[in-house]
C-alpha cells in the first residue's frame, strides 16, 4: 500500500471515529439522569475513542510528513 493510500484510510478512519464520538457523547447529553452504570460505560468508550483518535492523528502526521519528504519512506510507492 503506497504513503498516499495509507494517508486516505487514516483520514477516513479519523472522520469514522469522529462521528461516533459524537454520536456517543450526543447520546450521553441526551440521556439526563438515567442508569449511570450505563452512562460511564459510555463515558469511557467515549475516551477510549479519543485516545484511538490520538493515535490516528500521529499516524497521520507521520504519514504527511513522509509525503513532503518526497514519498521515499518505507512502503511508499
Amino acid at each position: 500500500m503506497s504513503t498516499k493510500d495509507d494517508l486516505q484510510r487514516v483520514e477516513e478512519d479519523l472522520a469514522r471515529l469522529r462521528a461516533e464520538n459524537q454520536d456517543v457523547r450526543d447520546q450521553i447529553r441526551d440521556m439526563g439522569a438515567t442508569d449511570q452504570v450505563e452512562i460511564s460505560a459510555m463515558i469511557s468508550q467515549a475516551d477510549e475513542q479519543v485516545e484511538l483518535i490520538a493515535d490516528l492523528e500521529r499516524r497521520r502526521d507521520t504519514l504527511i510528513q513522509r509525503l513532503e519528504k518526497g514519498g521515499r519512506g518505507k512502503g511508499a510507492r
